[in-house]
């Protein structure tokens, strides 16, 4: 059975469809393998961007992969019992598979995108490496070895995810920010970045950074610092080159002890000589 983007929408929306108490309709598994094809080809996104580059949630489509969670029933999947490529999940989220015709390169060794999930043409998979449902990978992007990607975050064209970066997942509550890296972000190895962080276009995030909607970027070229809020993300600005830093402990006693808290800091914004020293991304793709 066919749905189409509204009637997806609408049925999607209901507030009763992730109520357990309630009856899901008999065409609710025809519904979300609809869902889920639509997800993979980058025809609904988890997230939306506005004019005014206000990133939001889009609850509907949070839900509907909730559902997927509500219909979905613990299966074997993969090799045979024992095997390094056995699973027990929910049926509704296998592996997602992908031909030549997609234009994805999956180098071996371990990798796994679940099936919700969008890899657009040109993006590059390092072993091992991991995609959730519901995220968004854009066009030229490198996923390097044992980064991962979170449910519903958002990946713009050009990114550089480095070795074991993490980039958190928001799927509940349905109306949370997501995670956002816009286009030709570089994100260093062993960053990561959660709790609806939105990082703009063309920053660079040092190796070892850690964002969180509660963490205090301090900027030393504006002079000015960069906090997230309850209603709203920390935004890292276009171009900013951040670096792990420190601050000193302001009590009495800590400050006696010789402590300082790791914070990230912005040390410059991006440049010529910048550009330059990460050139090497476009042969290696």
């Amino acid at each position: 059975m066919a749905f189409s983007l509204a009637e997806l929408e609408a049925r999607l929306s209901h507030p009763d469809l992730l109520d357990s108490g309630v009856t899901l309709p008999t065409d609710s598994a025809s519904l979300f393998e609809t869902f889920l094809v639509r997800l993979e080809a980058g025809e609904v996104r988890a997230a939306r961007k506005d004019a005014d580059g206000t990133w939001h949630a889009v609850p509907w489509v949070k839900r509907g992969i909730l559902l997927g969670f509500r219909i979905g029933r613990v299966v074997e999947m993969g090799a045979p019992t024992g095997g390094i490529n056995h699973f027990l999940d929910k049926h509704t989220f296998p592996p997602r598979e992908f031909r030549l015709e997609h234009s994805v390169r999956i180098v071996p060794g371990g990798s796994a995108v679940r099936r919700g999930a969008y890899l657009a043409p040109g993006v590059v998979c390092m072993p091992p490496m991991y995609v959730n449902v519901g995220a968004y990978v854009g066009a030229g992007t490198m996923v390097d070895s044992h980064a991962l990607v979170g449910s519903c975050a958002q990946i713009g064209e050009r990114v550089h995810l480095s070795a074991a970066a993490q980039i958190g997942g928001v799927l509940e509550p349905v109306n949370a920010a997501p995670v956002v890296i816009e286009d030709d972000v570089i994100v260093g190895g062993n960053c990561g970045v959660y709790e609806g962080t939105v990082v703009r276009e063309r920053a660079v995030l040092g190796a070892g950074v850690i964002l969180t909607r509660g963490t205090p970027v301090y900027d030393l070229v504006r002079e000015t610092t960069h906090r997230g809020t309850d209603s709203s993300p920390l935004e890292i600005p276009a171009g900013a080159v951040v670096v792990p830093g420190a601050r000193q402990v302001t009590s009495e006693w800590g400050k006696a002890q010789g402590l300082s808290i790791q914070t990230p800091v912005i040390v410059k914004y991006r440049d010529s000589r910048t550009d330059s020293a990460t050139a090497l991304e476009s042969w290696l793709r």
